[in-house]
């Protein structure tokens, strides 16, 4: 099913689109070449490709902490989600003490919510894992805010979005 361009459902149909998608080298990705970062962590790239291809307006989200402090500064920071949503995070004891990854919020449930990342894995690293997945977030432990973009009014369906029943294969 296609969606309005420039809709929360337009985005998370084309970030569902590419989960499965991994790097081809060490950090190297069609994403990283969208936003001229390629050879760079690329979850903030991935998103920044989602978001044009499905004609959504956002910041760069190259660097998570700019593009969060971007967010800040426009007025479309949020302390509870809504589909379409960016989610920033910061993982405790992962040594990076800032925002450091971001997905789309793709389902919200009583207490977390099912992003698409990039740039993620399974039970690895979760910032820099090298593959696109659906993965499940938690309000109050992993999540710092959400980042709202200025959407072009939807009042459809969205896209399915749950969590895989079988593992992917992840990059070692």
């Amino acid at each position: 099913m296609t969606y309005p361009q420039g809709t929360a459902a337009a985005l998370i149909a084309a970030a569902l689109a590419e989960v499965g998608t991994i790097e081809t080298g060490d950090n190297l990705t069609k994403y990283g070449k969208f936003t001229k970062a390629d050879g760079l962590p690329w979850c903030g790239s991935f998103v920044n490709w989602c978001a044009n291809e499905a004609g959504v307006k956002i910041p760069s989200m190259v660097s998570t902490a700019a593009g969060a402090n971007k967010i800040k500064d426009l007025g479309r920071w949020k302390e509870l989600p809504k589909l379409g949503d960016l989610c920033f995070m910061d993982f405790p004891h992962d040594g990076v003490d800032r925002i450091s990854h971001i997905g789309i919020v793709a389902k919200i449930g009583a207490k977390s919510v099912l992003c698409i990342e990039g740039n993620t894995s399974g039970n690895g690293d979760q910032r820099n894992g090298g593959m696109v997945m659906i993965k499940q977030r938690f309000l109050g432990k992993e999540i710092v805010g959400f980042g709202r973009p200025k959407y072009v009014e939807y009042a459809g369906d969205f896209p399915i979005v749950e969590l895989p029943k079988v593992a992917t294969k992840e990059k070692k």
